[in-house]
């Protein structure tokens, strides 16, 4: 649904023309003509759920639950779907977290920013801990990067404050 772009799918709006979340998908049916006028708003919450689950799933942008108020962030993007990149960012009371992530001939590159008196658990999905490298240097080398350990989905590692940006080769 999320990339069809036939009717009924959330891509049929946007090919004719919306730039806001409609009320029904076919608020403006496939002959041009418009949909009952007694509920067709052409700017409406309902279906916009989509956007969050986009930032939290595709992007991999999170709060974490056990830091309130956003003081850190879970950045663990699921790759599939034929996506290939995606970034989101959040201004938080703390300042802007970010993940702007890409996949493109066999390399992982992750960018991750966690604002000041904030940090990130990153989890960085199908890397082998030995082949990661952040800022072109391995993880080893990296003081501010903490607890990084081999999971079954990939590796798991905490960062504080700062910009981070991790590559890996992922098949």
């Amino acid at each position: 649904m999320l990339l069809r772009e036939e009717y009924p799918s959330w891509l049929f709006p946007v090919k004719q023309g919306a730039t806001t979340i409609w009320e029904r998908w076919d608020g403006i049916k496939p002959d041009g003509s418009f949909q009952t006028p007694s509920m067709n708003s052409f700017n409406h919450y309902a279906y916009g759920a989509i956007g969050e689950w986009m930032v939290r799933f595709i992007a991999g942008l999170d709060v974490d639950p056990a830091y309130p108020g956003f003081k850190r962030a879970i950045v663990a993007p699921k790759l599939g779907g034929g996506f290939t990149s995606a970034r989101a960012s959040f201004e938080s009371i703390n300042g802007v977290y970010a993940v702007d992530w890409k996949l493109a001939d066999g390399v992982m590159q992750m960018a991750v920013t966690a604002p000041a008196n904030g940090g990130a658990v990153v989890q960085l999905p199908g890397a082998i801990l030995a082949q990661v490298t952040e800022g072109g240097r391995p993880l080893a080398a990296i003081p501010e990067i903490q607890d990084a350990h081999q999971t079954e989905d990939g590796v798991h590692l905490t960062v504080g404050s700062g910009y981070y940006t991790f590559a890996y080769p992922r098949n």
